[in-house]
């Protein structure tokens, strides 16, 4: 059996507010074996405030926590992003079980890096934050109550990934294109497709959005990304020669 690289993961924690929900989900992590966090847009924290649930035995990830100021930057050296959200619609895109997701994080990790992006405690992720995602997960749960403490969102996927890596295939898994280099990709692309009227101007990234959802499942390599900022290089040519 081959083990998922466990390594390979790192929670981030966008704009959370309490430094117990933080020192908790460094307890989880260190229980299924994984040992990076990232805090987004939001603190830094009391290191002791922190770990008053994280405990003495995951204190060491709490001194490790890297804080950026703003999301993209958090992401962007991430290859696969899964965001875990609470809200259904069908602006927020096919939506998996922390079940159902895991085998196939399992077997991306053993090549790429993979973020598990989780929402402040109130409001979870916006649409936007979740443009950056490649799949979003959602924990199936009672209607009785649907919200589900910070900390404990991050181990139910944790521990999916954790069982699911004694189950990983022993087959070639490429290497996805990071975050940053997909953005870029994104911005030329919108230029490219505002210019030559594919885009509605007034909302270009609601449009955007769908193509974004397109590209985004089966994953983009490096090349690809390149061969699409190529394309949009040639049609900005294209056009230009048109140009009277």
């Amino acid at each position: 059996m081959i083990s998922a690289h466990l390594d390979n993961f790192t929670v981030v924690l966008h704009r959370p507010k309490y430094p117990g929900n933080i020192g908790a989900t460094a307890r989880c992590l260190k229980n299924m074996g994984m040992g990076k966090l990232i805090v987004s847009e939001a603190g830094p924290f009391a290191p002791a405030e922190m770990k008053i649930m994280s405990t003495h035995f995951a204190a060491d990830i709490v001194d490790r926590i890297g804080y950026h100021d703003r999301l993209g930057d958090a992401l962007a050296p991430f290859q696969y992003i899964v965001g875990a959200t609470s809200r259904l619609g069908a602006a927020r895109g096919p939506v998996l079980s922390p079940r159902e997701i895991a085998p196939s994080l399992a077997e991306l990790s053993r090549r790429n890096t993979v973020a598990l992006l989780f929402g402040a405690e109130d409001t979870g992720l916006s649409n936007s934050d979740l443009r950056y995602c490649h799949a979003v997960v959602a924990i199936p749960v009672s209607e009785q109550l649907r919200s589900i403490n910070l900390s404990h969102a991050v181990m139910i996927l944790c521990y999916e990934i954790f069982l699911a890596q004694a189950e990983a295939r022993k087959v070639f898994t490429p290497k996805l294109a990071s975050s940053r280099e997909i953005e870029g990709m994104y911005e030329q692309l919108k230029e490219v497709l505002m210019e030559i009227g594919f885009l509605n101007p007034q909302n270009p990234d609601y449009w955007l959005m769908h193509i974004r959802r397109m590209l985004s499942r089966t994953g983009l390599f490096s090349r690809d990304v390149k061969i699409i900022r190529g394309i949009c290089r040639q049609i900005r040519w294209a056009v230009g020669n048109k140009k009277p």
